[in-house]
């Protein structure tokens, strides 16, 4: 992946699939890929592929698909953030060998999937994802539900992005001048559930602090989907410095940043 900016660019979310299945060889690659996935938590995720006829899987907002990708996880500390970096992993990877996918995190009949996934007692399983070969033409529910939830539409980096503290927001002259446009861009185009876009990122030096804007709705008291979008935001962050040659690590380090209302800090990467 030379730009991973490009590749975030290049992707949507899709619900409408050709009918066509997957390839045999695309599942192996994929299995593969997802052997070797790894997080800043070092938290297992287990996935499952998964066809749709064979275990009675279907979602009302997706039409065509033939697979499925399950992702589970042992409930506890970090096991949501860990989870969104992991799975969104093999979800790009999908993207990079031509395949559509989308988070699924409520608009499914959950118990069916977690039955078929074998989920265990003291597991979760936020999300699932169909995966498949893009249809030439989107269903009219999925244009409808693209506009219902704004999928085209994202914040302005001034209300996602601060330098030092909540109180100075980052414009795109700024974030360039930090040498962060792209990987708040990357950022920036995530997918998130509803499109709530929950990441909020302050930077101190070469140390972005990564925030949680919580909205109500989210956290069933067993996981918070939000904190699931957080980790799919530290994955974009991270590997568009990596594409760029930049090396940095995650670390809980709170550094103690005055806080709006509703937001939680999560983690904090130091990047060269």
């Amino acid at each position: 992946m030379d730009n991973f900016l490009d590749m975030v660019k290049s992707r949507r979310s899709v619900r409408t699939f050709d009918g066509n299945g997957v390839k045999a060889e695309d599942v192996d690659t994929l299995k593969a890929f997802a052997e070797n996935i790894t997080n800043p938590y070092g938290i297992d995720i287990i996935y499952d592929f998964l066809e749709a006829k064979k275990n009675n899987l279907s979602s009302p907002v997706i039409s065509g698909e033939k697979f499925y990708i399950t992702a589970k996880v042992k409930a506890g500390k970090y096991s949501e953030e860990a989870y969104g970096y992991s799975f969104e992993a093999l979800l790009i990877k999908a993207h990079e060998i031509g395949l559509g996918t989308v988070w699924i995190g409520g608009t499914m009949p959950r118990e069916k999937f977690e039955e078929a996934a074998k989920v265990s007692e003291g597991e979760i399983m936020p999300c699932v994802s169909p995966i498949g070969t893009v249809a030439d033409k989107m269903s009219i529910k999925e244009g409808l539900m693209r506009k219902g939830v704004k999928a085209d539409k994202r914040f302005k980096f001034e209300e996602l992005f601060f330098d030092g503290s909540f109180e100075n927001a980052v414009d795109e002259n700024k974030a360039r001048e930090m040498g962060l446009a792209d990987a708040f861009e990357a950022v920036r185009l995530a997918p998130s559930a509803v499109n709530k876009q929950p990441w909020r990122i302050v930077v101190q030096g070469n140390c972005a602090h990564f925030y949680e804007k919580k909205d109500k709705g989210f956290d069933n008291g067993v996981y918070d989907l939000q904190k699931v979008d957080i980790g799919i935001a530290m994955y974009h962050f991270e590997q568009q410095l990596i594409s760029e040659g930049r090396k940095g690590q995650f670390e809980v380090s709170d550094p103690g940043i005055k806080m709006p209302a509703d937001v939680e800090y999560i983690t904090t990467y130091k990047f060269d």
